[in-house]
Parts: C-alpha cells; structure tokens; sequence
C-alpha cells in the first residue's frame, strides 16, 4: 500500500512515544484517521473536542509522554482551544493536528476556512503549517520535539491535500529526548549558601519544579530547620513524608504557609513560579531557583535568581550550607500549621444538615486507593482536594491552576484514565462544571473508561457566588436548575445514585467507587460553605458585610441566606 504524508505523520509521532490521540473525526482529517486506524495509536473518540483537549493535556502532563489530538478544519480544530490552553499553561507535551481546507483554496474566505496560525500561535509552544508532503516528517518531527523540549503545546496545520498526498522519501528526521543536568555554577552556590547562612528565620517555598527532588529539599530544610510551604502545583511532591511541612499559601492555602512566608527573614523559592505579590515576605532576603530564567523575579523582586534543576542544584548545595540547631521559627511555623488544619478539620464532618463539601472530600480520599488520581474543577471543588485530600506520594491531583477554567475534571480524568487503565481515576465535578461538558459522560461508555464523577452539587455557581459577595455585591445569575445527576448517569449507561443525607454518605461513596465501570455520585452539598483564605482582608469582610446588608434589606430568600451564611461561618 502506498504511503501517504498522514502515514509518515503517525510514524513520528509514534516514534516520539505518543500512544493516544483524541478527538472527533470527519471531512479534512479522514486521511489522517485512516492512517491512526493502521497504526498502534489508540483513538479515543470524544464528543467535544474541548473535552479532548483536556483529556490529552492530563494524559501527557501524567505519563510524561506526547499525547495527541485531531480536529477537522474550521469548527473542528477551533473547539480545542480552551482545552488546549489550559494543557499549555499546564506544560504538558501535547501535539493538535488542525486539518485544513485544500491548500488551493486558502485565502479566500472558503467554507470552513480558519486561519488556525492566527489563532494558536500565541497560546502554543509551536505552530506552523505543513506546506508541502516534502515536508512532513520534518516539521511533525519538529512539533514534537518542541513539545517535549518546551513543555507545551505544539500545533500542526495540514491542508487534507498534502495529508492525503502520496509520501516522498525524505532524510529521516525523528525525535531526540535530550536530560541534561543543569545546576548553577559554583560562584552563585557560595553566594547562596552564604545567604543561607546569614539568615535568622529561613523558610522554602517550593513549587512543582521539585516534583523529582523530594530528597533533597527534606534533606536542606533538616540542615536549615526551615519550614517548608508549598505552591498547589507542589502537593503531589512535598506534602507526604514532610516533617517541614506547614501546607499551601496564598488564596486555597492555610494560616501555616502563609506565616512562614510573611514572616521569615530569608526565603528560598525551589522550582516555583507564585503569581500572587501579596502571599512574599516585604522585608526578606529571597532567593530563586527555577530552571527557567525567565520565570527569576517576575513575580516579586529577589536578591539571588540562578538557573537549575531543583535537585541536582540542592546536590551541590547542601555542603557548603551550615548545620543549624535552632527550631525556634521552624517548631512555631509548624504549631501554626497544625492549628490550621485543626480548623479545617472542624468542617470536615457528618453533621445533621446539608453535607459539607469537606466531610464529601474526606470520605472520598478516606476509602480511594492510595495511588488514585484525582481531577478536580476549578472553584471550590479544587480547594476541597487540594486542602482535603492527603498526599501519600503516589497518589496524583490534576487541577487548572494558571488557566482556571470550568469543566476540567471529568474530561481530564478521561485522559488519565485512558493513560492508566489499571488505576483509579477520581472526577470532583461542580455541578457548573459537570453540566458544562456533560456529553462527554457519554465517552466513558463508549470508550470503557470506568472514570468515578462525583459532583458537588450545591445548585449554583458557588466559587462565582463568594467572589460577588467578597466584593459587597448580590450574588447574580448563579443559581442552577439541576437534573438528577445519578439518574442522568444511568440513562448515559453509567452507575448513578444521589445522595442528600449525611448518613448515608459513607456507605454511598463505598458503594460507587466498588461500582464496575464508570460511575457518577451526585451529592447535594451546603450551598453557604465558605473557602477562607489564609488571610482575611479588611476588604473582604467589609464587601461581606455589605452584602449581609443588602440580602437583609431584599428580604425574602436572599434574607434567609444570609442567616444561613452567618450561621454557618460560626458553626462548626
């Protein structure tokens, strides 16, 4: 059989490790579905290609290898991008190919016809057309390498002429996965070690770039007697086995971070790339390590920016750091974080009334395996993971951090349950999120992807709803209309059951995640439940307050909630 350019295509990226490719097929992309259907990729047929996005952002942030999708011109490819953008921002090695109208009639408003270029350029680590079959396997080569080199999203545009063209032969261009061990020279060592030395209350704020390097900071911060805070991205690598640990800071974070940032006298930032000004010390020595140049001292001035690895850096390192005896500032950073948690904690039970979301999170990460996966959408299912669900070092959280978007989880456990067919996927769906990409619970069927959905359904936009309030409005168009989640589960296929009763939610959960196959637990949790922050503005309580004021003067439901919010905030 002849070879076509989408042949040699498939061959690369093949080659490059990708495994999977997402995405829904039709009209310019049916030559490059074709050559998928005679290789070894396995397609995973989504029902919107936003989900698909996703679904692959989350499968190559996980297993570190390229993952694919495919979009038909026009509509097809442009669905990707919120997906897409959120993959990117996730740095994780995806390659889309936007298939495109025939190259003869680009340029004249043909139907269907999108400039993709224009479009993807500016969210992409790579975007470029292939021109010509000559140049096929160069440039997927090319997008694949930038891919994985830069941690991205890489984007092929390929007019259904040259996809379905006959393959010319060409130099045989492939993939090279380059590791090479970058530390800073041993001039900014001392320096920093120097710094180290002078400090009096040292902490280190530590961020996913130490996701290889758990060793290593445990072994510096027992040198330092420093506390050890960490970015949400950081949770899966520094929280378990952390006798330094004093939690998250900034807005999901909790009291302990937050002090040990503000209030030490020399910080050192590991592989962390914080954007929240307010959440840094004002008056500190602070030192950046990140592999980046580029990330040193964007987000607040430092004294001492160099480029490295975490670990390798820290290998160098900690010999010229100076043992310390003194736990003076560590041991009360710790006993700030322990209260900390304690008031979380107080949250995280049964009760009598509505569930709180908390206990929902608990009782989840309570009876889940120890290496499952959790997705979580942005809001405040996001906090209750991030906050709720333990660390045990082999288990993984997938969240949207930098992009925040609505409806990540359930299409991003799609791709790691796709990825890793043997464990268990958890989706904390909110019922905003879940309703949004609902037609992709369809895909879990259909592609035997036995993902776990829980949804926190609370019948309004609640992360919204908090925002409104904080900032002294009425909260606006955030009420819901839900279905019956579980029943919508079952006419899909899937297993479905919903939950209002406190009592009856440890048996429930037990009973969904031993569910064959995919399942859906649809849990009306307490709309009025509030994420507090590490620290509260005077700002804050002022627009809470003023909201108080006005729900009392409109009288009628918005009156009661305010009872309720009140009565919930001092009640534990």
């Amino acid at each position: 059989m002849t070879q076509t350019v989408a042949d040699v295509m498939v061959e690369v990226l093949s080659q490059a490790g990708a495994k999977r490719c997402y995405g829904v097929p039709g009209d310019t992309l049916n030559y490059f579905t074709d050559a998928v259907r005679r290789s070894d990729l396995r397609w995973v047929h989504v029902r919107h290609e936003e989900a698909g996005g996703m679904a692959a952002g989350a499968d190559a942030l996980l297993t570190g290898e390229l993952a694919l999708c495919a979009g038909s011109c026009g509509p097809g490819s442009l669905h990707f991008i919120n997906g897409l953008w959120e993959s990117n921002r996730n740095r994780a090695p995806v390659v889309l190919i936007a298939s495109q109208i025939v190259s003869a009639e680009i340029g004249f408003d043909f139907p269907q016809e999108v400039d993709f270029k224009a479009i993807y350029a500016s969210g992409t680590v790579f975007c470029e057309e292939v021109r010509t079959p000559a140049q096929a396997r160069r440039m997927t080569a090319m997008a694949a390498q930038a891919a994985l080199s830069k941690r991205g999203v890489a984007v092929l545009i390929v007019p259904v002429d040259v996809s379905s063209a006959k393959a010319p032969t060409e130099p045989n261009f492939s993939v090279h996965r380059a590791a090479p061990v970058v530390r800073p020279n041993e001039a900014e060592l001392a320096g920093i070690a120097s710094a180290l030395d002078a400090g009096r209350k040292i902490a280190i704020y530590g961020g996913s770039g130490c996701e290889n390097a758990h060793g290593q900071v445990m072994a510096l911060a027992g040198k330092l007697c420093a506390p050890v805070a960490r970015t949400s991205r950081a949770k899966d690598f520094l929280e378990h086995d952390n006798p330094f640990d004093v939690g998250m800071t900034g807005v999901f974070g909790t009291a302990g971070g937050y002090h040990a940032l503000t209030e030490c006298d020399t910080l050192l930032l590991l592989g962390c790339d914080f954007a929240w000004r307010q959440f840094y010390p004002e008056h500190a020595t602070i030192i950046q390590v990140d592999i980046n140049g580029a990330h040193l001292g964007r987000r607040h001035p430092v004294d001492i920016g160099v480029v490295g690895d975490i670990a390798p850096t820290l290998d160098a390192l900690l010999p010229l750091v100076a043992q310390r005896s003194d736990r003076a500032f560590l041991d009360d950073a710790l006993a700030r974080a322990a209260r900390a948690e304690d008031n979380l904690e107080k949250r995280a039970v049964a009760g009598s009334g509505p569930i709180h979301p908390q206990y929902l999170t608990e009782t989840i990460a309570r009876h889940a395996q120890p290496d499952a996966v959790y997705t979580a959408d942005g809001g405040s299912p996001m906090v209750w993971c991030l906050r709720h669900v333990p660390s045990t070092g082999r288990n993984r959280t997938v969240v949207s951090l930098s992009h925040g978007t609505m409806a990540n989880a359930m299409p991003q456990a799609l791709g790691a349950q796709a990825a890793f067919p043997e464990r268990q996927v958890i989706s904390l769906s909110g019922d905003g999120g879940i309703a949004m990409l609902m037609g992709d619970l369809l895909t879990t069927v259909q592609e035997n992807l036995p993902i776990k959905v829980v949804v926190f359904n609370n019948g309004s936009l609640g992360f919204v709803e908090i925002e409104q309030k904080v900032d002294g409005l009425l909260d606006t168009y955030t009420d819901l209309k839900n279905p019956d989640f579980g029943k919508v589960a079952e006419a899909i296929g899937m297993w479905g059951r919903k939950v209002e009763d406190p009592a009856q939610l440890d048996e429930a959960v037990r009973a969904w995640l031993a569910a064959p196959g995919p399942a859906l637990l649809d849990v009306v949790v307490d709309r009025n439940e509030l994420v507090m922050p590490a620290k509260i503005e005077l700002a804050q309580v002022f627009g809470t307050a003023l909201y108080s004021a006005k729900g009392i003067l409109a009288g009628g439901e918005r009156a009661k909630g305010v009872v309720e919010l009140i009565e919930d905030a001092i009640t534990p």
